[in-house]
């Protein structure tokens, strides 16, 4: 029975984890993609892009939550069947100490973007209107939030990815 629950949890994990890294891989992409575009609003695919872009954190906010609730069954588990917790190398105490480091960089950026960038980018977004010409200062904002918004983004992707790097040394070491 331990094993089979493990396996869930380690099931619900990855699945976790590789939303993480999917999300900003994706977003990042959107937005280099848009970019081969000149720096002038396109409403229909600006409008789509923020709703796609801005939709992602809450899912990103469910991976993570889903990441340390297994995270934490997994020693948890252990506890219940053998009555004690398993004990760590100091490689995989080291992992685990950066894994949650990492863990927790990507939960500032993601602060960061979902509280800070992304109601501003939506605030300056709402001056916009189909078929009409928007202020130049509004545009200039935008794409510099949206720069600004990628940078961050393809910071997270390169610490998720590092978390994906790590996590395979605590369970075998």
């Amino acid at each position: 029975m331990e094993n089979v629950i493990y396996t869930i949890l380690l099931a619900l994990h990855n699945i976790a984890l590789v939303g993480c890294v999917a999300g900003p891989f994706y977003m990042s992409r959107i937005v280099a993609n848009r970019g081969k575009y000149e720096k002038k609003v396109i409403y229909d695919m600006d409008s789509l892009m923020e709703d796609v872009i801005t939709s992602q954190p809450m899912l990103c906010w469910l991976f993570i939550i889903v990441l340390y609730a297994t995270g934490f069954g997994f020693p948890l588990v252990y506890f219940l069947f053998h009555g004690e917790l398993k004990e760590f190398s100091s490689i995989a105490l080291a992992a685990f100490i950066f894994k949650h480091i990492l863990i927790l960089g990507i939960v500032g950026i993601l602060f960061y973007g979902t509280f800070f960038i992304n109601p501003r980018i939506k605030e300056l977004f709402s001056r916009f209107k189909s078929g009409e010409e928007p202020e130049e200062e509004a545009v200039r904002a935008f794409f510099s939030l949206r720069a600004k918004r990628k940078k961050w983004c393809d910071v997270c992707l390169v610490l998720a990815i590092l978390v994906l790097l790590v996590s395979p040394l605590l369970r075998f070491y």
